[in-house]
């Protein structure tokens, strides 16, 4: 209903009106005094609670003065007549629709009057209407409060967090300041209670989706769908009323840490159906499948020998990943990062992003392995170390390390050569090699084999020197000879004798005595010394016989008597007995 406001004032100062027939004055518009005087009256009904038309009169600092036709003008606080930027957006002589705050019958003070509450009540009648129409309201998103977020419709009201959207959400704020369209599912204008709903929206609209989706859902069927979601595993597409799950590892041909490398929530994209399943309405995707499998051309495009240029994009334990393209990675082999280092882990020669040089070295498109050498870029510096040391050559370096079965000396830059602990000593038996060196120790040694395949450089010590036991040895200690010397170890069967440092002999238990010997410890003991006869020098397996009876036997001189004359200095006592043993039959025979 709107109404006119009349100034009484302007009314009261005229000083003359003009009359009808009838004597009624009349105003300049046609309508008598007495009839704008009863229309006056009758707008004078006004009771708290009622929205009624006024006009601006007047605006001070504090208030904005309406005259709603009543005895006295109405007052509305300036704050309601302004903006969200603060700027007042109402002017003199504007029409505007209030609400009667307050108002005395018996009081000619100003009427309280508020544009705000005029404004909310007419909005609680529209959502009201709404509500019975079944017809949507439009809102603005401005809060997150417990249990869901505060819209604006007008009014305040509640929108629960699972009426937000079909699938729950976690991060409700990302929601905040958009606008959309809203479903009332309660309204209760008396405790001002609106509640929302924005899922039932969404799923009317998903159903009418998933019928048209549900026709063309095939599988090898390429798609447009949205990313919905994103997990560790995979994304989730919005292929129109219905998802399907696009796993990490149908992303791409190529290596992917995770999904969101690939895609961002929003994103619109193709993909192809590998599986649908009509019954559970399961559906899985593809997005690397819309392209050819580049591993199907990979035997053509690389070889072995070719170089090849890639980027490093995983480190394990045992290599480093490089990929030459996207779908297709080759694998460097810890062993096949250099020729010299012993590399303990990847990262010690390269980090993920290098890009790095390498040379094909095998490729297997079946099981889709391709493998890739770096230290082959350059050349092979053990093919070199032939024609630089040759077998038999003397090199001077430093012990670099020892360990329980050799000492290594340094060659080169990255290269060892290996000393073996039997190649040490001709005559010393080293229990560890610490017993003759210590690291850091500059000594000399014979190359004595160069194996390029194995990458293992041999040296020796004691070929330094000539073997004792070729020459020395053996014409020192000769059968028949009486030595002595100290027991150094005792066994089951026999014993041990040092005939000088590094030389030892062994006295076997049956030539401990004529008597039987149960245990040699019976007869020596460790760090004795005695004397004893030498029966026997082997000199393939170094060894000499050494023997305590046949010194007790006195009959030594005539044995070394004998070989003397005959000259025979390795013979075995076998040797010389058969030879005496034939020459008594002989004699006796002449």
């Amino acid at each position: 209903m709107e109404y006119r406001s009349v100034d009484i004032q302007e009314l009261r100062g005229r000083t003359s009106v003009p009359e009808d027939e009838d004597g009624r004055s009349r105003l300049p518009g046609g309508e008598s005094f007495a009839d704008l005087y009863e229309k006056f009256q009758a707008n004078q009904n006004f009771k708290v609670g009622d929205i009624v038309q006024g006009r601006v009169l007047s605006i001070t600092k504090d208030y904005v003065v309406v005259d709603i036709g009543y005895k006295s003008e109405g007052q509305i606080p300036i704050s309601e007549f302004r903006d969200e930027e603060g700027n007042l957006d109402v002017a003199e002589g504007d029409e505007v629709e209030v609400y009667v705050d307050q108002a005395d019958e018996d009081d000619d003070a100003l009427v309280e009057l508020s544009k705000d509450k005029a404004e909310k009540l007419r909005i609680w009648d529209q959502i009201s209407l709404a509500c019975e129409r079944d017809e949507l309201v439009k809102g603005k998103i401005v809060a997150r409060v417990k249990g869901g977020l505060s819209v604006d419709i007008g009014v305040k009201a509640f929108l629960p967090g699972s009426q937000v959207d079909i699938r729950p959400i976690r991060n409700l704020e990302k929601f905040l300041n958009q606008e959309f369209d809203f479903k009332v599912i309660k309204f209760n204008k008396r405790r001002g209670n609106i509640v929302l709903s924005r899922r039932v929206l969404l799923e009317k609209e998903r159903a009418s989706l998933k019928s048209k989706t549900l026709k063309m859902l095939e599988e090898g069927r390429v798609l447009k769908g949205t990313v919905k979601n994103i997990t560790e595993y995979g994304a989730f597409v919005d292929l129109g009323g219905i998802d399907g799950l696009l796993h990490i590892t149908d992303m791409s041909w190529g290596r992917v840490n995770h999904p969101s490398e690939m895609v961002q929530v929003g994103d619109e994209i193709e993909v192809k159906v590998l599986k649908f399943n009509p019954e559970t309405e399961r559906v899985s995707l593809g997005l690397k499948q819309i392209s050819e499998d580049p591993w199907g051309q990979a035997e053509t495009k690389y070889h072995v020998g070719d170089r090849v240029t890639g980027k490093v994009v995983s480190l394990t334990d045992y290599g480093a990943f490089v990929e030459l393209e996207e779908g297709i990675e080759g694998l460097i082999h810890i062993s096949e990062m250099s020729w010299t280092r012993r590399v303990k882990h990847p990262s010690k020669m390269v980090a993920i992003g290098d890009e790095v040089e390498t040379i094909v070295l095998d490729i297997d498109s079946k099981n889709k392995r391709i493998s890739l050498g770096m230290k082959q870029i350059e050349p092979n510096p053990w093919t070199l170390l032939h024609e630089k040391y040759p077998v038999g050559t003397r090199i001077l370096g430093k012990i670099r390390n020892i360990t329980d079965f050799g000492i290594f000396i340094g060659i080169e830059e990255g290269i060892d050569g290996l000393v073996h602990i039997s190649d040490l000593s001709w005559t010393h038996k080293v229990k560890h090699p610490s017993e003759l060196f210590k690291k850091g120790d500059e000594v000399e040694a014979v190359v004595l084999n160069i194996d390029v395949e194995n990458e293992r450089f041999s040296l020796g010590i004691k070929q330094l020197t000539p073997d004792a036991w070729e020459e020395e040895i053996p014409n020192k200690y000769t059968i028949g000879r009486v030595v002595r010397g100290r027991i150094t170890k005792i066994h089951d069967f026999g014993a041990f004798m040092e005939l000088e440092p590094g030389v030892e002999g062994l006295i076997h238990v049956s030539e401990m005595s004529h008597e039987r010997v149960n245990s040699p410890a019976d007869v020596v003991s460790e760090g004795q010394d005695v004397t004893a006869e030498i029966i026997s020098v082997d000199r393939e397996e170094r060894k000499i016989g050494l023997s305590l009876k046949h010194v007790a036997d006195g009959d030594t001189p005539d044995v070394r008597s004998y070989l003397e004359k005959q000259g025979k200095s390795t013979a075995s006592l076998g040797d010389v007995f058969g030879d005496r043993l034939g020459g008594f039959k002989g004699d006796e025979e002449g």
